[in-house]
């Protein structure tokens, strides 16, 4: 190369050298000014100045490639920055979004959602609506962040709930398609138990037009012989027919009392007892009812407790296993009759369907042939019974059952067969001292002295009865067929002593509203409710107002006279 040539090449090398080390010190010296962000690297012969415009090219790359739309926004939402994905969500090209109003991709019900974090910030659900038509839920999350020089800005992201939403809607058919199935089983089940109990009624009602056909036919023809002797004018000899009639028509309550029993609808009149006491009275009776060739034998507990319960009801129940206990036994054998304290566990409880807490037990035990377990499970049926015909109704044991479930408690057999049975009556020990039973003979009832009594009820021939059995005792009746009437009648400034009224009235107004619309213009006038049927009108002789009493039907005249005489001279009570 000629000298002139080389001399040039070397006088533009350095010109370029001079130029580079004068943009190194202008940096170097930004640098120390504050300027500008760097930072330098050494290594080996090498030195690398990295700026903040070079470093964060890395980040800019994630932001554009992430799957979520991440977007810069000023104060009233217009778009400022938005990556390829949040391009993509709006169906534009990402120039295109630029200085675009975030509002204006939205349902007009949404725009108060952006409004609220645009001013706030933080998070929030949104529809957003693309410019082709599009629609995506999607969550945004937004913050503030400061500009210098610039201001404040939106920065955040907006993510697709679109895959979230579909599990969701899956989720809710898969539900859906589930409880239809629920409530398919649930309707074959109710299927199921109304078939059950349909068949469970028509051998009620077997049972019961049997029974009643039976007793009717000694009520009815025992009237009709009255009805043809007094025709005749014959007298002498009536008593008998009377005597056979009475015996039917008792019969025929007794069976309502059982029927009422077993479906726990019967009225109860309950009061405090001790079991061993009742045992203890009832000893000789069900010693003579099981015979000479049964050995009775009674365990009574110590320290058994107090039970609330109707007391005719358990001696009843009582009897009632006794002859069983002695029909299973025709060769003889032992029947025990005992009492225990028992803990009802909350775990048994909810098996036995009764509350939890310290019980009595009272059981009668067997040493006869015993059931099997086929026998023994539909032992408390109404109508099942393993005797012969014409030798038992199948009322006697689901009577005891429905007596135990209204009185709070429980029943259940234990038995096998050729080893004898027993049965257990569970009840709720009660907190208090037993009732000492009344002695002697019930009084005749006592002439009324000029009292007024209004009666209520919806049987004519029942009015009828009662009114003139007591107006014989010297009682003024007043008589309504209905609530309404009553009222009208209260509320006519007739001063009353007693008003006695059925529960089911017809007339819209019951013998339990007729009551406490009564007090309310005659305050302190005691009631007597006569019924058979206490729980449809929601009463219970445990829950029974002050000056209030409960009779249940059928009754005697003179079990109605000695009631009412008896309320009439019990002092009021306060108010």
């Amino acid at each position: 190369m000629p000298e002139p040539d080389l001399e040039a090449a070397l006088r533009r090398q350095l010109r370029e050298l001079e130029a580079r080390l004068q943009e190194s010190e202008d940096t170097l010296d930004a640098i120390r000014r504050g300027a500008i962000d760097a930072l330098v690297v050494s290594g080996g012969q090498q030195h690398r100045v990295y700026t903040l415009e070079s470093a964060d090219r890395p980040y800019r790359v994630l932001i554009e490639q992430m799957r979520e739309g991440a977007v810069t926004l000023s104060p009233d939402g217009t778009i400022l920055y938005g990556n390829h994905r949040l391009s993509e969500m709006l169906e534009l090209p990402q120039e295109q979004v630029i200085g675009r109003d975030l509002g204006l991709f939205l349902p007009e019900g949404e725009r108060p959602v952006l409004a609220w974090l645009l001013r706030e910030g933080g998070r929030g659900e949104l529809t957003l609506r693309g410019a082709r038509g599009g629609e995506m839920p999607v969550a945004a999350s937004l913050g503030w962040l400061a500009v210098e020089g610039e201001g404040a800005v939106l920065c955040g992201v907006l993510s697709d709930l679109s895959a979230q939403r579909a599990h969701l809607r899956e989720v809710s058919r898969a539900n859906a398609l589930l409880r239809a199935e629920i409530a398919q089983r649930e309707a074959a089940e109710a299927a199921l138990r109304q078939s059950q109990k349909m068949e469970a009624v028509g051998q009620l009602t077997g049972g019961i037009a049997h029974d009643f056909n039976n007793l009717l036919t000694g009520i009815t023809g025992s009237l009709e012989l009255m009805q043809e002797a007094v025709l005749r004018g014959r007298i002498v000899g009536l008593e008998r027919y009377v005597a056979s009639a009475m015996a039917s028509a008792h019969r025929a309550a007794a069976l309502t009392h059982r029927l009422l029993a077993f479906s726990r609808r019967q009225t109860l009149a309950p009061q405090p007892l001790s079991p061993n006491r009742l045992v203890e009275g009832m000893a000789e009776l069900l010693s003579r009812t099981v015979g000479p060739a049964i050995a009775l034998r009674t365990e009574l507990a110590d320290d058994a407790g107090t039970i609330l319960c109707d007391p005719s009801q358990m001696e009843n129940a009582l009897l009632n296993l006794a002859i069983n206990a002695r029909d299973a036994m025709p060769d003889g054998g032992t029947l025990v009759i005992g009492t225990a304290n028992v803990l009802a566990t909350p775990e048994a409880c909810r098996e036995a369907g009764m509350a939890p807490g310290p019980c009595v037990a009272l059981f009668v035990s067997d040493t006869g042939i015993g059931m099997s377990p086929e026998t023994a499970a539909r032992a408390f049926d109404p109508f099942f019974t393993t005797k012969p015909a014409g030798e038992g109704t199948g009322l006697g044991l689901s009577m005891i059952y429905g007596f135990a479930r209204q009185s709070g408690g429980q029943a259940m057999i234990e038995s096998a067969l050729g080893q004898g049975t027993t049965v257990w009556l569970y009840l709720p020990r009660h907190e208090g001292m037993a009732e000492e039973a009344p002695k002697g003979a019930v009084a005749t009832p006592a002439a009324g002295r000029g009292e007024t009594v209004l009666l209520v009820d919806d049987e004519a021939v029942i009015r009828m009865l009662m009114g003139e059995a007591l107006r014989k005792l010297g009682y003024a009746t007043l008589e309504a067929a209905d609530g309404p009437t009553a009222l009208r009648l209260l509320q006519g400034g007739e001063r009353l002593d007693l008003m006695v009224t059925d529960l089911g009235l017809p007339g819209g107004l019951n013998g339990r509203e007729l009551a406490e619309a009564a007090r309310r213009t005659q305050p302190g006038l005691k009631v007597l409710f006569i019924t058979g049927f206490a729980e449809a009108a929601g009463l219970d002789a445990r829950g029974l107002d002050a000056g209030t009493e409960m009779l249940p039907k059928p009754f005697s005249l003179e079990a109605l006279a000695t009631r009412i005489r008896a309320m009439l001279d019990r002092p009021p009570s306060p108010a």
